[in-house]
């Protein structure tokens, strides 16, 4: 009797062990720098600011600079089309030019059913097409079950002829004012974790997106009935010019959503190397990720 007692102890044991390590293993995020349109020199910083900060936050950052060498796309098509190699070579050097960082074929992956195994947040930081109708079907699949998804900055001016990833980030970008604009935040979701960085009225520097403006993409998917918007633009302090003027003055910054079992967070901050290095982004950004990964804030 005492050893089959001794047995069951250890056992259950054991089984407490591997689920309290199943619980503190890192969370491992994979970051999409996919530049198949503009390239912004800040996706460089981002890797580097993410590979720093993930290790202080129970996070492992896995970084592919191109997933899909077949995007029509300048970056990938400029001078006439390519097999993969041609394009991805000519690709690395647009690349490096504006970040500084190459394109080998280990910063590479595609984002399919296989791949996302591995991963419990997918963040984009992209233009273009990183992904096939296909693909993006199979990451639309994978957040309902459970995972969980983020984009920041362009990952709104991404996949523009795909309404599945327009509906599933929550909105498309549809133009900006000229140059850096200086606003005012507003807390709308002051409860939301991405958002206590942040204070009403508080001042912000960066490149500031309009979604949905008048006119712009019938099917635009940005609705405050469709996602929680967790920060915007304070009214009177930002100026989107005539041909960006929303007629509400509904100017939205972040916000986050629910898909399936999943969950979906975005920022449009992000186009500013500096905004990268700035510790209220990182802050609002790493609790995005961890909101969007159902980790508790500590």
């Amino acid at each position: 009797m005492t050893r089959l007692f001794l047995a069951l102890m250890v056992c259950l044991a054991v089984g407490l062990s591997a689920s309290a390590g199943e619980k503190d293993a890192p969370k491992r995020v994979l970051l999409v720098t996919h530049s198949g349109g503009f390239i912004h020199d800040s996706v460089g910083v981002a890797e580097d600011v993410l590979k720093e900060l993930g290790p202080k936050h129970g996070l492992t950052v896995t970084c592919w600079r191109a997933t899909n060498t077949s995007d029509p796309s300048n970056n990938f098509t400029s001078k006439g089309k390519r097999n993969p190699d041609e394009a991805l070579a000519f690709y690395s050097g647009e690349f490096r030019k504006r970040t500084g960082k190459t394109v080998e074929k280990e910063n590479t992956g595609r984002i399919n059913k296989d791949t996302l195994k591995n991963f419990d947040c997918v963040l984009f930081f992209t233009t273009g097409n990183p992904m096939t109708t296909e693909e993006t079907k199979d990451l639309i699949d994978w957040v309902k079950a459970g995972g969980a998804f983020a984009g920041t900055h362009c990952a709104t001016d991404t996949l523009y002829g795909d309404a599945a990833y327009g509906n599933l980030i929550g909105g498309y970008f549809t133009g900006h004012p000229s140059g850096i604009q200086n606003i005012k935040i507003k807390v709308d979701d002051p409860k939301h974790p991405a958002a206590a960085a942040f204070e009403d009225s508080m001042p912000y520097a960066d490149e500031m997106y309009v979604f949905g403006a008048k006119g712009q993409f019938k099917e635009q998917p940005y609705n405050r009935q469709k996602v929680n918007v967790i920060l915007s633009i304070e009214k009177g302090s930002f100026n989107p010019g005539k041909n960006l003027l929303r007629e509400d003055n509904d100017y939205a910054i972040s916000w986050s959503r629910e898909e399936g079992k999943g969950k979906v967070f975005y920022t449009s901050f992000g186009h500013q190397q500096k905004v990268w290095k700035d510790e209220r982004f990182q802050k609002h950004l790493i609790a995005g990720l961890k909101w969007a990964m159902n980790v508790p804030m500590k």
